[in-house]
């Protein structure tokens, strides 16, 4: 409590959230550290009424879908039948290739479109829900559990897998963990859905183990066999869009899992997995390695362990020990985590008070700056780190900068700046666009009135912390270049503030 002030109080917003105003912040310090916390921690008293977007619910009409592919596909043999030329064939099977593909166009675009609506929703909870440490951890498990529409092709089978995340956010590590065995989009995504006793498919046996719950070296190629053969029967009914089990896929045979023995299911296989104390040390060193930083001792990974097996898998334990605990603040940890894109940009609209681009914005941007939401680069999910930043990802962050301060007509306006820099004089910078950040509300007058106070508020708002000299001094000779400061100039000087290293870091 002695160390809780609006830095420290910044750090936990920002972590366990995508960041705030000052008066957010504000409040955190009025609570005091255990509150704070707490607020944080215990979302789920905080309602949260947001809709599910229009088309996420099961298919009604996915039967007849299916009645009418197969009276095409039936159609289509008939004709072959009564073909009585090579070249009548040819045009015929011509024919029902340009049918299959339209077909597929279409539901194509119907499923990006989902994809592009289901990115803005959550997007949308992440910058303005009511639970910034909810949205955190979905994020963080769906890092963890990184599975892409790419090859699974369902906008719903996401929605669904989201929205297991998000139940299960800050929940029981068990209960998640057999959950998302079950989801139909990572059986999609890991070929679980097409395993059976003469095939079985090892994808899944080994990220389980590997990626989602122990970590490299702590099982044997024998396990992941074992394991996979155990798995099978744990398929996708695709008619009804959910999982199931079939015991004619099953290997019922007896397995050796992790030590253990016996004619094992899906289930035994988890809690084989979940008996094993480096199960609780893996799960409290990737959150930490998330909230917190990729350095971590051995110490710090055995006292996280050790918190999260005495609370029987259950998160919030965990969550609070790490939030409460000096390390959390030390001065190697605050300020020294680099922004997602997701980070960056939720939480600069968080920040700036401001809305979201569209989601037909949104998505490309995020693209450019290296994060497509629902389409992690692999099975690892994103490398983070000093991974999302190159020359390329860096321009995209200046050029969103200015895009989210100024609108989508930024950029061109960048450019004739560049050329000439009092072109804004020329009736107006922002004239026939809308300016997405309302300079006035988020800089009060005080604060423009002294260009000393403006640097302040401008640092208290977007870094939370002192600017470095180089980079004050660039944005002071910026200030002092303009005689009267309008909110022209002002939204310019946050679009500086925004392209500092600085503002990269979190």
């Amino acid at each position: 409590a002695s160390q809780w002030n609006f830095a420290t109080a910044a750090h936990l917003l920002n972590r366990a959230g995508f960041g705030g105003t000052p008066a957010e912040i504000e409040q955190l310090i009025r609570l005091g550290p255990d509150k704070a916390v707490a607020r944080l921690v215990d979302f789920d008293a905080i309602p949260d009424a947001t809709p599910p977007p229009e088309w996420a619910h099961p298919d009604p009409e996915r039967l007849e879908k299916f009645r009418a592919a197969g009276r095409l596909r039936a159609e289509q043999q008939a004709e072959l039948k009564k073909t009585t030329s090579p070249e009548e064939r040819q045009a015929l099977l011509k024919k029902h290739e340009e049918q299959r593909r339209k077909l597929q166009a279409e539901e194509r675009r119907t499923q990006q479109e989902h994809l592009t609506e289901l990115r803005g929703w959550w997007l949308e909870r992440m910058a303005k829900g009511p639970r910034p440490l909810q949205e955190k951890l979905t994020l963080f498990w769906h890092g963890h559990f990184a599975t892409s529409f790419q090859k699974v092709r369902d906008a719903y089978y996401m929605y669904l897998q989201n929205q297991t995340f998000r139940r299960n956010a800050a929940g029981n590590w068990a209960t998640m963990l057999a959950e998302v065995t079950d989801d139909p989009a990572m059986l999609i995504w890991l070929d679980q859905a097409s395993s059976d006793k003469r095939h079985p498919n090892e994808n899944y046996a080994r990220e389980v183990m590997e990626l989602f719950a122990l970590g490299e070296g702590h099982y044997t190629e024998k396990d992941i066999l074992e394991a996979a053969r155990a798995l099978t029967g744990l398929t996708l009914d695709r008619m009804n869009q959910k999982a199931t089990f079939r015991a004619s896929m099953h290997d019922d045979g007896v397995k050796t899992v992790l030590g253990r023995t016996g004619n094992f299911q899906p289930k035994d296989v988890l809690d084989a997995i979940l008996a094993q104390p480096q199960a609780a040390r893996f799960i409290g060193f990737k959150l930490w390695r998330f909230f917190a930083t990729e350095n971590i001792s051995t110490e710090l990974v055995d006292a996280l362990g050790e918190v999260f097996r005495n609370a029987k898998y259950e998160l919030k334990p965990l969550l609070r020990a790490m939030f409460r605990s000096q390390e959390f603040y030390a001065p190697d940890v605050m300020r020294a985590q680099i922004k997602s894109p997701v980070q960056w940009l939720v939480g600069a609209a968080r920040m700036l008070e401001c809305d979201l681009p569209p989601a037909r914005v949104t998505a490309p941007l995020l693209n450019n700056l290296g994060q497509s939401l629902f389409e992690p680069p692999n099975v690892k999910g994103w490398d983070g780190g000093t991974g999302w930043i190159s020359t390329n990802t860096m321009l995209a962050r200046y050029n969103s900068a200015a895009v989210l301060v100024m609108g989508p007509q930024a950029v061109n306006v960048m450019r004739d700046l560049a050329v000439n820099p009092k072109a804004k004089r020329k009736g107006g910078l922002f004239q026939g666009g809308t300016i997405p950040v309302k300079a006035d509300q988020i800089i009060t007058a005080a604060e423009r009135g002294d260009k000393n106070t403006l640097i302040h508020a401008l640092e208290r708002r977007l870094i939370q912390d002192r600017l470095k000299d180089k980079q004050r001094s660039a944005l002071r000779n910026y200030l002092e270049s303009q005689a009267d400061l309008d909110e022209q100039d002002i939204l310019q000087a946050i679009r500086l503030v925004m392209c500092t290293p600085e503002f990269q870091l979190t």
